[in-house]
């Protein structure tokens, strides 16, 4: 079995020392990540594939990759200066759009610097996000993969009402994950509860993300895809966003921030 721990280690050096990492104004985008590593012979992908999780369209790791051992799983935590800026206010912060889109195009980075790590160790990988047969449908809000699961599946943390996953540094940020043939040491899920981590599904003593949604996408009852899909791509503020900045669409990200998951599990 390979040693991770170099792998981990590298990871967290490119992202904080790659000047892709930053702003317009020069801070940073992400703080330090963190890394969770899952077996593709874990039955939690069968789960997935169920329709009352994500269903058929998900594939699996060897679905990628026919000798995938391990899938590893990265969550890019948003720093606190972008998490500070959209704290007011309906619509988003110039620091939060950047982050975004900026953000993610580092992120792509981070994905690619992972497959070149992994072939100095010896191994083959996929990156399904970057790959020509990633496929993400805009009416059902289902992709055949989904980061957000597979860092639930690696340990990262469990989702929340506002359906990010509350990992232990919070909510705001990016994930990231690639598949290989390399086996790793596995990190364990601390639990079989999906919502461990949220209190409003532990004990109903928050909800905070409630009013922070300035849609009203997201009730007691759950997140409302298509509202929040509605908000962010069509109505007003989003051609706002759009004519303003340049952007491909607007974001929100109201419900990740000044809530108690932010940047920790709460509690």
């Amino acid at each position: 079995m390979a040693d991770n721990k170099q792998l981990q280690q590298a990871l967290k050096q490119f992202v904080v020392n790659d000047p892709g990492n930053e702003l317009p104004g020069g801070e940073k985008i992400f703080d330090s990540p963190i890394t969770g590593l899952v077996s593709v012979e874990d039955k939690i992908f069968d789960d997935f594939c169920k329709e009352s999780v994500i269903g058929s369209m998900f594939r699996p790791p060897r679905s990628w990759l026919p000798e995938a051992a391990t899938v590893i799983s990265y969550f890019l935590p948003f720093s606190e200066h972008v998490r500070r800026s959209n704290y007011h206010g309906q619509l988003p912060s110039l620091e939060w759009l950047h982050s975004r889109f900026i953000g993610e195009n580092f992120n792509h980075s981070v994905r690619r610097f992972l497959i070149k790590e992994l072939q100095v160790m010896g191994g083959k990988s996929v990156i399904p996000a970057l790959h020509q047969d990633y496929y993400a449908d805009y009416e059902s809000f289902i992709s055949n993969w989904s980061e957000r699961h597979i860092a639930y599946a690696a340990g990262l943390g469990s989702f929340g009402l506002s359906r990010g996953l509350i990992t232990s540094k919070g909510i705001a940020g990016r994930f990231g994950s690639a598949i290989t043939d390399l086996r790793l040491k596995v990190t364990p899920r601390d639990s079989d509860n999906p919502f461990k981590n949220c209190p409003f599904f532990t004990d109903s003593s928050c909800g905070a993300c409630i009013d922070r949604c300035p849609s009203g996408a997201i009730t007691a009852q759950g997140k409302d895809k298509s509202a929040c899909y509605r908000y962010t791509r069509i109505e007003d503020h989003a051609r706002e966003m759009r004519l303003k900045y340049g952007y491909d669409h607007s974001v929100c990200g109201k419900c990740q921030v000044n809530v108690p998951c932010e940047d920790c599990i709460p509690g």
